[in-house]
């Protein structure tokens, strides 16, 4: 939609945090002031925050020399930082090596190859840096996201109080690259583009919310909710592209679907 309207994207996703941040304090107006937990979690929290602009900004740069393909599968594949952290180190929520989890698990991954667009060469392995700093910055953030959760989220208040901690790192680090886009003319600022802001940031705030319950209710099993989520986010962008924007299905992403709800029905035994 932000094509058909004309909307600079990169804009709107840095403008989309501020509505993050006044949505989830509409919803729990006593969420502020924070109640900052101690010094080295304060720090993680708005650290991670940065991360996320960071990452993102390493997706774009990433696309611009791998392509699109590339680029979304090393994106998707860092989903194995977060799961082996949970199973290997941190071991949180009864996370096992049963034979339903790694079935599930290689399934998983193979309904994320399969649902990724085609690679087709062009402009491939132009920056193995890039793809590597996106595969390890996404894993990181995810692995972060999951781990505060467990060990702060409580002590500074509950969830939303949390992840506004969270988003407000993100504001920082989005205001810093505003200014030196703009400086620099990078981005196309038009009122579409600052209005796009508003239905973005609105499910933005909701879609944190509910992962970190969802992570809640499973014991922070990080090893099994954030397959899930990643094979959800997948296979849904793939039904609302099909119809609302009549994008085919083609037969590698019906594989890649269905493996998905296979791993899905799997995780959850």
């Amino acid at each position: 939609m932000h094509a058909k309207f004309g909307v600079d994207t990169s804009l709107t996703i840095l403008l989309n945090y501020p509505i993050c941040f006044l949505t989830g304090w509409a919803v729990q107006p006593n969420a502020l002031p924070f109640h900052w937990p101690d010094m080295s979690y304060s720090m993680g929290m708005l650290a991670l925050g940065l991360g996320f602009v960071v990452t993102f900004l390493l997706t774009g740069f990433s696309t611009q020399k791998n392509g699109m393909a590339t680029t979304s599968l090393a994106n998707n594949i860092s989903l194995v930082i977060p799961v082996l952290f949970n199973l290997l180190i941190w071991n949180r929520g009864g996370a096992d090596w049963t034979w339903q989890i790694i079935v599930g698990l290689l399934l998983a991954f193979g309904a994320i190859y399969f649902c990724s667009p085609q690679i087709d060469g062009k402009g491939q392995n132009k920056s193995l840096t890039a793809l590597l700093l996106v595969f390890v910055g996404y894993g990181i953030t995810n692995t972060a996201f999951n781990f505060l959760n467990a060990e702060v989220a409580t002590e500074a208040g509950g969830t939303i109080p949390f992840m506004l901690m969270i988003v407000a790192g993100a504001i920082g680090a989005s205001v810093l690259e505003l200014i030196r886009g703009t400086i620099l003319g990078k981005f196309t600022w038009n009122k579409a583009s600052v209005l796009a802001a508003l239905p973005l940031g609105l499910p933005n705030f909701f879609s944190f919310y509910f992962l970190l319950k969802t992570l809640d209710y499973f014991g922070n099993n990080g090893a099994i909710v954030l397959p899930i989520f990643n094979i959800g986010v997948i296979v849904g962008s793939t039904a609302v592209a099909y119809l609302f924007f009549k994008e085919k299905i083609s037969g590698r992403q019906s594989i890649g679907i269905s493996l998905g709800c296979i791993a899905i029905v799997l995780l959850l035994l």
